[in-house]
């Protein structure tokens, strides 16, 4: 499982799901939808209609992978830091129901407002 916990030392920065997409595809359940990707240079996120799917790629080949399943049905607070003129990376924390807190850090450049507010689609 990943470690929520520790700070993240690569910034995540937007995916096309259409190269990410069916890593998770055997996951997804019937009607499930990806809506946005985010990568570093190993790991990434998939956020669907339903969850966020965090992979968390292991090893030297990268063939072992860590899928962890966070369902939006489990949130119960978030909040988003937008990027700023001296601060570039912006933030998404949720806190989850018997998990506790989920920190993503993300380069100025992803679209930070677009995703709170899909967030808070499926959350609200």
């Amino acid at each position: 499982m990943i470690d929520f916990t520790n700070g993240s030392v690569f910034k995540l920065s937007a995916a096309n799901p259409q190269d990410i997409g069916p890593a998770v595809a055997p996951l997804l359940i019937h009607g499930e939808q990806v809506m946005a990707c985010f990568k570093t240079v190993r790991d990434f996120v998939v956020f669907t209609d339903k969850r966020l799917i965090a992979v968390n790629v292991q090893g030297i080949t990268g063939k072992k992978r860590d899928f962890t399943s966070l369902p939006y049905s489990k949130i119960q607070a978030f909040s988003i830091e937008t990027a700023g003129t001296f601060d570039l990376d912006a933030e998404l924390e949720m806190w989850f129901s018997g998990l506790g807190k989920v920190r993503l850090e993300f380069k100025g450049n992803a679209d930070i407002r677009s995703l709170g507010q899909m967030i808070a689609t499926y959350v609200l």
